[in-house]
């Protein structure tokens, strides 16, 4: 038994590999995280300091908007005709290149399918063209009856 004990000693592996191993893998997380993240961070600081009146960005919250005055840790955006936000320089995502659309898809909107006449939408099954909203007759049946006695009851849960 005591023999085994040298034996599992002697084939530990190199010390050589071991140190290796220990000292790569700092340096594969810095070069494939560390790094690439921090020059994000200066790319992003570099184009927020950068920003200048009459740019037009996006928020991180998702808003377009013109860049009306730069202050030393905020701006003022125009985000509709006279309205007029503070937000932090941190909160401008990017910097947009092209020009603000005059009209979104008010166009496309005119010439969509299944439009009626007054601009509503059919939405009826089967191209029904009765409204659904319409009082219907007393004693005519429904459309659609469920089969068989369908009751839900309600769970026993307290409400918290």
């Amino acid at each position: 038994m005591g023999s085994d004990m040298i034996l599992a000693a002697d084939s530990g592996g190199s010390g050589a590999f071991n140190l290796l191993l220990l000292l790569a893998v700092p340096l594969v997380f810095y070069f494939l995280l560390i790094r690439p993240q921090s020059k994000r961070r200066k790319e992003q600081m570099q184009m927020q300091n950068d920003v200048q009146p009459g740019v037009r960005v996006l928020t991180t919250s998702g808003m377009r908007a013109t860049v009306v005055e730069v202050d030393d840790d905020g701006v003022v955006l125009e985000i509709a005709d006279g309205v007029e936000v503070r937000f932090v320089k941190q909160a401008v995502m990017q910097v947009l290149k092209d020009p603000e659309p005059d009209d979104l898809d008010d166009e496309l909107d005119e010439d969509a399918d299944g439009l009626d006449e007054d601009g509503a939408v059919d939405l009826s099954k089967d191209g029904d063209t009765e409204a659904k909203g319409t009082e219907a007759d007393e004693d005519a049946e429904p459309e659609s009856e469920p089969n068989g006695k369908t009751k839900v009851k309600a769970a026993d849960k307290p409400s918290a």
